[in-house]
C-alpha cells in the first residue's frame, strides 16, 4: 500500500468539533484510507451501502442513530452519499454529540457546509509515489501512468490485468453514483458524452456542438458534465479574459481526473511513441497532477487557459496573490512560440513543462 498524503492532513483535524468529509471517485482508495486512520483509534466503521446501515441512518433521530453507532467517539460513515438527507442527519448528530468525531466519505458531493472540513482524495499522485519509492520510480512509471492511470489497485498491476480492471471500473463502478444522481437513466448517452469528451482533451468544449452530436438539449449536456464533475470523473477549466478584445471569454475545457479512465473510454492503450494524442495526454496529466499538488499543499490558486480568436493560446494559467503564471505543456522539448502578447499585457511569468523538467512543477 502506498501511503496517502491526506492521512496526516486528516489526522491533524481530528477532534476539533468538525465533521471530516472525504470526497473522491469510486475505487480511488477512500475506504482504505479511512480504515488506515481508524485502526489507530477505538472507532467504528459503517458501510452506508449496506441496507441495515441505510435503515438505521434513515431518520434524523440522534439518540436512535447514536445507539446504532455504538459508544465510540469516533465513527466512519463510508459512501455516505447513499443515505437520503445525509447532510441533515450529520448536522443533527454533530449538534447533539459535539464530542463525536465523524468521518464521512462520498463518491459524489452532498449538501453539508456547516462545521465541516472537506478533503478530496484523488487517484495516486506522483508525489505519493515519490514519497514511497523515490524519484527514479516516478520516472520509470511516468508513461505507464499516462496510459493506465493512477487508481491505486490498478497502478500496482501488470499491463494486462490493469486493462481488465479498468474495463470493470469504467463499466461497473465509476459511474454508479453518476447514474444514481437525480436518477439519470440514459447510461448510453452518458458513455457517448464521455467518449466525445475523451477525444477533446486539450481542446475547447462546445455544449452546443455536443448537443447536436448526441441529439439532446444543450442544457442536458451542461447538466451531465456538471454531475460528472460532482462525481469526480472530470473537471472543468474556464478561459481567462481581462483586457484584450479578441480574447475568448466564455470558453471551456474539460479534463479527466485519471487518464486510465479516459483511455478506456476510447479503447486506446497504445504506447506513447505511436500515438497522435501525446501532447493532449501530457497536458491533461500535468494539469490533473498539478490539481492534486495544489490541493495537498494548500496552494490556493485560480486556474484558467487562454486563447484568442486568432489562435494565440496558453495551456494553463495560475493566478495567486494577484500574480499570473503561464505554462505550456509539451511531451518533448520542441520549440514553443512565446506568447508575447499575453506576457506584455499581463506581466506574467511563462514556462514550458516537458517530460525532462516536470519535477519542480508537479513534485
Amino acid at each position: 500500500m502506498i501511503n496517502r498524503i491526506l492521512k496526516n492532513k486528516i489526522e491533524k483535524e481530528l477532534f476539533k468539533g468538525k465533521i471530516i468529509i472525504v470526497y473522491g471517485a469510486r475505487q480511488v482508495g477512500k475506504t482504505t484510507l479511512v480504515k488506515d486512520i481508524l485502526k489507530d483509534y477505538n472507532g467504528n466503521y459503517f458501510n452506508c451501502e449496506i441496507i441495515s446501515v441505510k435503515d438505521a441512518l434513515s431518520k434524523a433521530e440522534p439518540k436512535i442513530i447514536k445507539n446504532f453507532l455504538g459508544d465510540s467517539n469516533f465513527v466512519v460513515l463510508d459512501e455516505a452519499q447513499t443515505i437520503e438527507n445525509i447532510g441533515l442527519i450529520l448536522k443533527v448528530l454533530i449538534d447533539t454529540y459535539p464530542d463525536l468525531q465523524i468521518i464521512a466519505t462520498g463518491s459524489s458531493s452532498f449538501d453539508l457546509k456547516e462545521r465541516t472540513k472537506v478533503f478530496t482524495l484523488c487517484p495516486l499522485s506522483l508525489a505519493e509515489i515519490k514519497g514511497e519509492k523515490g524519484i527514479i520510480e516516478v520516472n520509470r512509471v511516468l508513461e505507464k501512468s499516462m496510459i493506465l492511470g493512477l487508481y491505486p489497485e490498478i497502478f500496482l498491476l501488470d499491463r494486462e490485468k490493469a486493462i481488465d480492471n479498468l474495463e470493470i471500473l469504467v463499466s461497473s463502478y465509476l459511474f454508479k453514483d453518476v447514474l444514481a444522481f437525480e436518477k439519470i437513466k440514459k447510461s448510453s448517452l452518458l458513455i457517448k458524452l464521455l467518449q466525445l469528451l475523451a477525444l477533446q482533451i486539450g481542446n475547447e468544449v462546445s455544449y452546443t456542438e455536443l448537443s447536436k452530436k448526441l441529439g439532446v438539449s444543450r442544457q442536458t449536456i451542461e447538466h451531465y458534465i456538471d454531475i460528472l464533475e460532482q462525481c469526480f470523473v472530470v473537471f472543468k477549466h474556464h478561459s481567462f479574459s481581462r483586457n484584450l478584445r479578441n480574447e475568448l471569454t466564455k470558453s471551456l475545457k474539460v479534463y479527466f481526473y485519471d487518464l486510465g479512465v479516459r483511455n478506456t473510454l476510447i479503447r486506446n492503450f497504445n504506447p506513447l511513441n505511436i500515438r497522435n494524442d501525446v501532447d493532449a495526454l501530457w497536458e491533461n496529466f500535468c494539469i490533473a497532477e498539478r490539481k492534486k499538488y495544489n490541493h495537498y499543499t494548500n496552494n490556493y490558486v485560480n486556474t484558467y487557459f487562454w486563447r484568442t480568436y486568432d489562435q494565440k493560446e496558453i495551456d494553463y494559467i495560475e493566478e495567486k496573490d494577484g500574480k499570473l503564471f503561464a505554462y505550456e505543456f509539451k511531451w518533448k522539448k520542441d520549440k514553443v512560440k512565446v506568447p508575447e502578447l499575453f506576457l506584455e499585457t499581463y506581466d506574467s511569468e511563462f514556462e514550458v513543462i516537458t517530460k525532462d523538467n516536470y519535477f519542480e512543477f508537479l513534485l
